[in-house]
């Protein structure tokens, strides 16, 4: 078996791997409570169950727009934006007590992943509501293992067909059965089940219409199964398995779904020419569909699916990409992702236990101990998100209270939002319908997020976020003093090298061992350190000295402390080696 768990207990180095790719970001602490224990209970501390989020407010209100219906003149465009900035805040773990904070990231983490897979577009989408619902759904369904229900990947592809989000952004509205309308079934074979096979090795085929794991036939009857649904702009139908609002039926006059196709629909030979009818006993008494039966069919439609392998490959590929690496090999496919599929279906589809069995194995471990310049295996490159959240969460930045300082907290999630643009993530608006490019793009991946003005950007921010010096109430600053003195004893900030050595170990995926570090790099974070004091007659280390030891003395002592920290933690921030993870 490829994905043996690993017995051995975390090091530090381990610990901090990790974290880093199963949250959205740990503190020093938090690092150091991991050290010790197995890479199981690791994870049953990741994975334990949480509280839910609350919903989000407008300022000056006390209750949550998304609990009540649309009305005429209200700024939905606002809306959005307050959606947007309020799920940034849960990423960033907002209010969450500091006991939570770990499993309430790693349910964040998963929640972003299928949004990712199951991508939605704001800009197409144009509902608060309906992004707000779809994003409590992906909630539901992120940590499935914890639950007995039947919660699970396959079940949340049945239930993203009749989601209001999806039925806007991929035309679902719009397909009726005298004029099926195949955007959103072709993207769901395409996309979200069965796939095109391994990116970079998909067999090729010279028979029109012929894609190589369904064809076109498959795209037209599935869409014919999807037929007759609609926007539900009241969002009062309730889907009866998680009560949260989905899309409803178009309807006649007599209430009869009548935009349904109730015919039988045959799939091609790639399914066996299977078909999926409509249950008889759910049909009416006069035999037209009804809400049980049309539902039916999309169950019968997935189900159909996932009986393909291929569907299961592509969702495990996925996560693979997601948290370990975006290289997936001829190899891997078949020892690593086969090994992720076998788990898949034995668990019924959930998606918990495949991760938890990922993040638990050798395989996972062994690739923080190899060299990022190694071309099959790397570091992954830190996508803006994750480039933000690590670092707000490793200096324990917490943001205003969401409920009870509403307009400080739009304003620095406004700010956190504009950082993420420049840096290439323009959060919730993929370019398409297949994601962020980060995340699909062959054979680029995760290297799209590196270019000339978006590395210049990710520089900046770190800049930005370490001058306190700020005018603005929604500036976000971070206090190294303060920080630094809370975290580290003065023995260890007064030895340059020590201090270097100590935060690379956890700012860096790579060991101190490493050689990829050289004693030449690490002289170069240590000179930054101590540059200020370069002309200090008794050395820049006993600068440095004097200095701390001066801090509450005055504020022109204090402005140089809290300057040599600056000129050290953009050093290592900025560094190439930070931007991995």
């Amino acid at each position: 078996m490829a994905l043996t768990q690993r017995n051995t207990v975390l090091n530090q180095k381990a610990a901090a791997h990790l974290l880093r790719r199963a949250t959205f970001g740990a503190t020093k602490e938090e690092i150091d409570n991991f050290i010790g224990l197995s890479p199981k209970t690791a994870l049953q501390k990741l994975f334990a169950p949480t509280p839910l989020p609350k919903p989000p407010l407008a300022e000056g209100t006390i209750l949550s727009w998304t609990t009540t219906p649309p009305v005429k003149g209200e700024d939905e465009g606002k809306y959005q934006e307050y959606f947007k900035r309020w799920w940034l805040g849960q990423i960033l773990g907002a209010n969450v007590p500091k006991t939570e904070k770990l499993a309430f990231s790693t349910r964040e983490k998963m929640v972003f992943f299928l949004h990712t897979f199951l991508t939605t577009i704001q800009e197409t989408v144009q509902s608060s509501r309906a992004l707000y619902f779809q994003n409590v759904l992906f909630r539901k369904f992120a940590f499935d293992g914890n639950s007995t229900s039947k919660l699970s990947i396959k079940e949340l592809t049945k239930k993203i067909c009749v989601d209001n989000a999806m039925l806007n952004l991929l035309d679902g509205r719009l397909n009726v059965k005298n004029n099926p309308n195949e955007n959103f079934s072709r993207e769901l074979l395409e996309l979200y089940t069965i796939g095109k096979g391994l990116t970079g090795k998909i067999p090729e085929t010279s028979l029109p219409g012929d894609y190589v794991y369904y064809t076109e036939i498959d795209v037209q009857q599935a869409a014919k199964v999807l037929t007759g649904w609609d926007f539900d702009i009241t969002f009062s139908t309730l889907d009866t398995e998680t009560n949260i609002p989905r899309g409803k039926l178009k309807v006649s006059s007599s209430l009869v779904p009548n935009q349904h196709d109730n015919t039988v629909k045959t799939f091609s030979s790639k399914f066996s020419n299977s078909t999926i009818s409509p249950n008889p006993t759910l049909l009416s008494a006069s035999g037209q569909p009804t809400e049980a039966s049309i539902l039916d069919e999309i169950s019968q439609l997935i189900n159909l699916l996932y009986t393909q392998d291929e569907t299961a490959k592509n969702v495990c590929r996925k996560l693979y990409r997601f948290y370990v690496y975006h290289d997936v090999t001829t190899d891997i496919d078949a020892t690593v992702i086969m090994d992720m599929v076998n788990i898949l279906k034995a668990n019924n589809y959930k998606i918990q236990p495949v991760v938890e069995a990922l993040l638990c194995s050798e395989h996972f471990f062994d690739l923080a101990d190899l060299s990022v310049t190694n071309d099959t295996f790397g570091a992954i490159i830190k996508s803006p998100l994750d480039l933000l959240s690590n670092t707000l969460r490793f200096f324990e930045y917490e943001l205003p209270n969401f409920e009870t300082e509403k307009e400080l907290f739009y304003k620095k999630t406004e700010t956190l939002l504009g950082y993420l643009n420049l840096q290439g993530l323009n959060f919730l608006n993929p370019y398409d319908v297949a994601g962020y490019e980060a995340y699909y793009q062959y054979p680029l991946y995760n290297r799209t997020w590196i270019n000339t003005n978006a590395l210049a950007n990710r520089y900046n921010l770190i800049f930005k976020l370490l001058q306190v010096d700020t005018k603005k109430p929604e500036d976000i600053t971070i206090d190294l003093v303060a920080y630094v003195e809370s975290r580290f004893d003065d023995s260890v900030v007064l030895d340059p090298k020590a201090f270097t050595r100590k935060l690379a170990s956890y700012l860096f995926p790579l060991s101190v061992e490493n050689t990829e570090i050289t004693t030449i790099r690490y002289n170069w974070f240590e000179s930054e350190y101590t540059k200020i004091g370069n002309n200090y007659p008794n050395g820049a280390e006993q600068y440095l000295i004097f200095k701390w030891n001066l801090r509450d003395s005055s504020e022109a002592d204090l402005m140089d402390a809290r300057g040599m920290l600056q000129d050290l933690f953009n050093s290592l921030l900025q560094s190439p080696e930070y931007q991995l993870m």
